[in-house]
């Protein structure tokens, strides 16, 4: 087989365009900010203290940015651990991840998120899987989009 030809992950490219709907409502909480914060190195008050966060117009402490990681991946469980996706998680490793916030996530949100499988790559042994998961509130307003890239090595890799 030629390297065109070959398929050197079994991961299956069909899933494209496949959505993945949000299994269960994740409450943030202060706690998991406060932990987040610690973790990141995010010293910005807003992150523990609710009145810098009220100060600032929000309801309640304010999550880092990257705090929307946190329900991307617990949602993207429900595509890259499903045996149809093909994935060997032990051969995974990520290669990118944008956010884009439609608005801040705070204590006390309840956020449900849907994956959605973008785009699915091989190329020199490697396949490329990109994801989106969309996080909206319990009125499916939107909160924030992770756009994710994985990086699944083929065999002998």
């Amino acid at each position: 087989m030629t390297e065109d030809t070959a398929r050197p992950t079994s991961v299956d490219p069909t899933l494209v365009g496949r959505s993945y709907a949000p299994r269960e409502t994740y409450e943030v909480s202060r706690a998991k900010i406060a932990e987040m914060a610690a973790a990141t190195g995010a010293t910005h008050p807003a992150h523990t203290d609710p009145d810098a966060a009220f100060e600032l117009g929000h309801a309640d402490v304010v999550a880092p940015p990257t705090f929307a990681v946190v329900l991307a991946q617990r949602a993207e469980q429900a595509y890259v651990a499903s045996p149809e996706s093909g994935i060997d998680f032990s051969r995974v490793v990520h290669a990118e991840e944008h956010f884009t916030h439609h608005r801040a996530i705070v204590a006390g949100d309840r956020l449900r998120t849907t994956v959605h499988v973008d785009k699915i790559v091989e190329r020199g042994g490697i396949t490329l899987v990109t994801t989106r998961a969309e996080i909206a509130d319990t009125d499916d307003a939107p909160v924030a989009t992770v756009t994710s890239t994985l990086a699944v090595r083929g065999e002998g890799r």
